[in-house]
C-alpha cells in the first residue's frame, strides 16, 4: 500500500510539473526578453541584433532587451546564456566564433553548443578584404602585388587563429603564393576599423557591412569580397572569383535558447523573428550595410550548423590548424 501510494504521489509530482511547465509556456513571455549578445557593442553583428529585435518585439507581449556581454571569444556571454532558466526569457546570438572556433579548439571548460537550442538563422554575409585610404592601394591586384614585391610587408588585420577571416588570409596566402603581416585583433570588428582609421593597418578582412561605416566615409575601400557571387548591396566591390581564386569565408548571425526550452516559446520566439525578418523595415535596413538576409527555421538551422563544421574542420585540417 505504502508502495502504491509513493507512486501514485511521484507520477502525480512529475504531472504537476508538466502542467506547471505547459502553463508557463502557454502564459510565454511573462516578462521581459534578455538578448545576450557576446561581444562589446558597436560591431556589425551587435547592429544587427538590435535591429531585429526591435522590430519583433513588436510582436510580443512584452520587450527584448540586449545586453553585451563580451569575453572569451563569445564564450562568456552564451555560457551566462546556457545557465539562465530555460523558459524562453534569455536568447543568445551566436556568429562564426561560437560555432567554429569554441568548438573546434576546445578554448572554454563548459561551453558546448549541445547545451543550446537553435531557433533561426537570420543573415549570412561574405567576408571582404577592406584597404585604408592610407595604404595607397586600389584594387585587390594592388595589394596582392605589392605583398609579392615585399613580403610581410603589407599589414592585414583578422579576427584571432581560428576564425573565419583568420582561415581566409592563410587560404588567400596559398592560392595567391603571398605572404602577409598577419595582425590579429580580438572582439569586434571595431578595433580593425579604428586600425584602418589611423593607418595602423593597411587592410583588414570581415564584412564589408562590419566596415560599413568607413566605407561611406570614404576612409576605407572594399577591394574584393570572398565569394563567387556579386554582392548587389556594393556593386563596386567584385567577388574573388573574379580573379579565378575560389575563396568563400564569412559570417552569420544565429539565435539559440538554453536547451530544454519549451518547444512552445521556441515556436512563439520564432515566429516573432521571423516576421522581423520578413518585415519591409528589416530587408531595407540590412540592404543598407551589406549583409544578406538568410533565414532558416527551427527545424533547419541544426542540420546546417552540423554541415558547417564538417565542411569547415575539414579545411582547418588541411591547414594543419
Amino acid at each position: 500500500m505504502l508502495s502504491k501510494i509513493l507512486k501514485n504521489t511521484f507520477i502525480g509530482a512529475i504531472g504537476a510539473c508538466i502542467l506547471s511547465t505547459s502553463v508557463l509556456a502557454a502564459d510565454f513571455p511573462s516578462k521581459d526578453i534578455r538578448l545576450i549578445v557576446p561581444w562589446p557593442a558597436g560591431g556589425g553583428a551587435d547592429a544587427i541584433s538590435r535591429k531585429i529585435s526591435n522590430i519583433a518585439e513588436q510582436e510580443l507581449p512584452k520587450s527584448i532587451y540586449v545586453e553585451n556581454i563580451g569575453g572569451a571569444v563569445t564564450a562568456t556571454g552564451l555560457m551566462q546564456m546556457t545557465r539562465s532558466r530555460p523558459d524562453g526569457h534569455t536568447v543568445g546570438v551566436l556568429t562564426y566564433d561560437s560555432v567554429i572556433t569554441l568548438p573546434r579548439g576546445k578554448m572554454v571548460p563548459g561551453y558546448s553548443l549541445e547545451k543550446m537550442q537553435p531557433i533561426a538563422r537570420i543573415t549570412r554575409e561574405a567576408d571582404a578584404i577592406v584597404v585604408s585610404k592610407h595604404s595607397g592601394f586600389n584594387s585587390f591586384e594592388e595589394l596582392i602585388n605589392a605583398a609579392k614585391e615585399n613580403p610581410n610587408s603589407v599589414r592585414i588585420g583578422v579576427a584571432p587563429k581560428g576564425s573565419g577571416p583568420y582561415l581566409a588570409v592563410r587560404r588567400l596566402e596559398k592560392q595567391t603564393g603571398v605572404t602577409f603581416n598577419v595582425i590579429t585583433y580580438p572582439g569586434s570588428s571595431s578595433a580593425e576599423a579604428e586600425a584602418l582609421l589611423s593607418g595602423e593597418l593597411d587592410a583588414a578582412i570581415s564584412s564589408l557591412g562590419d566596415f560599413s561605416g568607413i566605407i561611406g566615409s570614404g576612409d576605407a575601400k572594399g577591394v574584393v569580397e570572398l565569394s563567387i557571387e556579386q554582392n548587389p548591396s556594393f556593386p563596386s566591390v567584385p567577388p574573388v572569383s573574379t580573379y579565378g581564386y575560389h575563396l568563400e569565408t564569412g559570417s552569420f548571425i544565429l539565435l539559440a535558447a538554453p536547451k530544454n526550452t519549451p518547444k512552445e516559446s521556441i515556436a512563439v520566439l520564432e515566429s516573432a523573428f521571423k516576421k522581423a525578418f520578413e518585415s519591409e523595415e528589416f530587408q531595407t535596413w540590412v540592404a543598407t550595410v551589406g549583409v544578406t538576409p538568410s533565414w532558416l527555421g527551427s527545424t533547419d538551422v541544426q542540420a546546417w550548423i552540423n554541415d558547417l563544421q564538417t565542411s569547415t574542420f575539414k579545411v582547418m585540417d588541411d591547414l594543419n590548424l
